[in-house]
């Protein structure tokens, strides 16, 4: 399996305050993997510094076997942030078409996208309204839209699925499956553990430290426990042992 984004000892500081410690993953293409923490622990910093809106204080970062950051890859990668970040005075269609044109898609292939976006998201018979007058759960949804619009390569979201009620949630896993299936690589952070268990591979990450990495199957039968979150607790208190499962 080719590594699509990998991380070398990857360390972060702001000031004085030490927000990453010496992280390396590898993701592979066709692969989901979950970085699962609580709030805080820093995954947020760490999909940033994937997508190249921050840089390392140390380490090494490589996207598609090219160093982060550069403005190409972003031609390759959808990033749905935890933040929204759309324009509240035009329309949900006004959103998706704008966001279309960033990444130069033809005029046949945008309305293309923006169907098939609008519709995964449940959204299509709302684009005529301003995003300001969206739910918070909508508005997420329409951000998940704009990170799909282009067909990228790489899928970075960063807790898709909160705020969104568990019949959408489903339907947007199964299309997160199925990209997989397409050979995509999606990386998504969550602290939902039913979400974990969907993952290929998972990176549990407390306090800028990844404190055990392996499937969920792995996880589980290397710490002899049945849920992903009673291994969470556990191996958050055998922190200073190696807890990468290989």
């Amino acid at each position: 399996m080719n590594s699509t984004i990998v991380l070398h000892q990857v360390s972060k500081s702001f000031g004085n305050k030490n927000v990453l410690n010496d992280i390396s993953i590898s993701v592979g293409s066709g692969q989901i993997f979950g970085l699962i923490g609580p709030s805080g622990s820093g995954k947020t910093t760490l999909v940033k510094i994937i997508v190249g809106m921050d840089l390392p204080s140390s380490g090494q970062v490589h996207v598609l076997n090219t160093p982060v950051p550069n403005l190409n890859l972003l031609q390759k990668i959808g990033y749905m942030a935890q933040a929204d970040a759309l324009y509240n005075d035009l329309s949900g269609l006004e959103n998706l078409t704008f966001f279309a044109s960033l990444y130069k898609l033809n005029k046949d292939v945008q309305k293309k996208r923006i169907a098939y976006a609008a519709n995964l998201v449940n959204l299509t018979p709302h684009l005529t309204k301003k995003v300001q007058n969206y739910s918070g759960g909508m508005k997420r949804r329409l951000s998940l839209a704009v990170a799909l619009i282009h067909d990228p390569q790489i899928l970075i979201l960063d807790e898709p699925t909160v705020g969104i009620d568990p019949e959408l949630r489903k339907s947007i896993w199964a299309e997160i499956t199925r990209l997989k299936k397409e050979g995509k690589t999606i990386l998504i952070t969550t602290h939902v553990m039913d979400e974990a268990e969907k993952c290929d591979q998972l990176a549990m990450v407390r306090e800028g430290e990844i404190i055990s990495s392996g499937s969920p199957f792995e996880l589980k039968d290397h710490y002899q426990i049945h849920s992903l979150e009673e291994v969470f607790l556990k191996a958050g208190g055998d922190k200073d042992e190696n807890n990468r499962i290989s």
